[in-house]
């Protein structure tokens, strides 16, 4: 199970993976060894199942994008966000307001990665509910 500062760091990580253990530890207020421990063991144990480069959206023709509306239940926001931040398929996370709480913008290089990235969001805890569409095409008026 995943603490705080294991959530920290994912999300230190998602923001930087190329920071390196220094500048994450300062940032965490521990010592270098322990957030290399951590991340062997986020490792270890699934969590972290490898490293990548993001590029423009433009530069990514192939790659699917997808917004998945979540309900979260009582009072579990920010655990919830905490979670989908040290998800990688969460590309972009927003608060909102009215029927769904949160919206999430997904992406993946094909279907079967996209379908990998819904099971693991569906199974976080104080989740009640998604909605999801996948992004086809844009049109611009201009």
């Amino acid at each position: 199970m995943m603490d705080s500062t294991d959530q920290q760091l994912l999300a230190l990580m998602r923001t930087d993976a190329r920071a390196s253990v220094a500048t994450l530890a300062k940032k965490l207020g521990v010592s270098r060894g322990t957030v290399t421990n951590r991340i062997t063991k986020l490792e270890d144990a699934g969590i972290i199942t490898g490293y990548t480069v993001r590029l423009r959206p433009d530069a990514k023709p192939s790659e699917i994008t997808a917004w998945m509306s979540i309900a979260v239940e009582g009072n579990e926001t920010r655990a919830v966000i905490a979670s989908l931040l040290g998800e990688p398929g969460v590309a972009i996370l927003h608060d909102t307001n009215g029927r769904w709480d949160l919206l999430a913008e997904l992406r993946a290089p094909n279907l079967a990665e996209l379908s990998k990235v819904l099971e693991r969001i569906r199974l976080v805890r104080g989740i009640s509910s998604t909605e999801t569409s996948i992004h086809l095409q844009t049109y611009r008026l201009s």
